[in-house]
């Protein structure tokens, strides 16, 4: 009797364990495609990424760049004060999109120009993504703001 409880309590064990790695490894296998990596302007120009690797990248939009082609294609340059990175946009930009501001593109690294695929621009004059602060602070460029 005591032989047959011990075998069975440890099948529900073991059980337990083999579901716990499978949706462990489904969810890993699952969020493969959904993380995007933050790099800088430098970090790209230093280690170009492979142009099937989507990323996120961030700095501030050069002034004296924004270029609007023909149909929806936006072109521009994101720099973080050390290296500068062509964009490609198509699409609309964020209300508050402009130069001299804070921007974070999601795309990849096609023959020289970043494809973005999606931009995001800061939201009001005091805040900017945690990874662009960091690059920008990095570089030495970064000046804290005086409000609040």
């Amino acid at each position: 009797m005591k032989t047959l409880k011990k075998r069975r309590r440890v099948q529900i064990i073991l059980v337990a364990i083999v579901a716990l790695a499978l949706s462990t490894a489904l969810i890993g296998y699952a969020m493969r495609d959904g993380i995007n990596y933050f790099r800088s302007p430098s970090e790209v120009i230093a280690e170009p990424p492979q142009p099937s690797v989507v990323f996120r990248i961030g700095g501030l939009v050069e002034e004296g760049s924004i270029e609007r082609g023909q149909g929806e294609t936006v072109r521009f340059v994101v720099t973080d004060g050390g290296e500068s990175v062509p964009v490609a946009f198509k699409g609309v930009l964020p209300d508050l999109f402009a130069e001299n501001q804070g921007m974070v593109g999601t795309g990849s690294y096609v023959n020289g120009v970043f494809e973005a695929t999606e931009i995001l621009a800061k939201h009001d004059e005091t805040y900017m993504p945690k990874e662009v602060v960091d690059a920008l602070k990095e570089q030495g460029v970064y000046k804290e703001s005086g409000g609040s």
